[in-house]
């Protein structure tokens, strides 16, 4: 395991499991350090008071982006903090992200359907050799 040192006094030492050469992202809702490939990236869309986030499926939107568990508890934790309102420095509406949990739990009731990362252009596979 890998100790982040602190930038200045007030930070502890924080323990991080890291995977290799994984960037390593905090979940807004539970505030839990881990890869980003286990996270969902949320952005705010639109301007001023009509700011509406939405889940950044290929991670490629403009803008600023927080991370988010693909957890009912995680997105009920950060509503109730009001993590979205302070991630992105102005009020939201999370509607969109918690129509995206209901339409997951209605293709697999299972729990663990959704998926995190959307394959962009097939270089996530392996190349064969010949």
């Amino acid at each position: 395991m890998r100790v982040i040192r602190p930038r200045n006094r007030c930070e502890r030492y924080r323990p991080v499991a890291t995977t290799a050469h994984q960037p390593v992202r905090t979940c807004i809702g539970c505030r839990r350090r881990v890869a980003r490939n286990d996270l969902l990236r949320v952005v705010a869309i639109g301007k001023d008071n009509t700011r509406t986030v939405t889940v950044d499926v290929r991670r490629r939107l403009a803008g600023r982006g927080a991370w988010l568990h693909p957890d009912r508890s995680c997105l009920a934790i950060a509503v109730k903090r009001k993590a979205f309102n302070r991630a992105f420095k102005s009020a939201v509406d999370v509607s969109d992200v918690q129509s995206y949990f209901n339409a997951a739990d209605i293709a697999g009731p299972s729990g663990g359907s959704m998926t995190t990362v959307q394959s962009e252009s097939g270089s996530e596979m392996k190349m064969e050799t010949r």
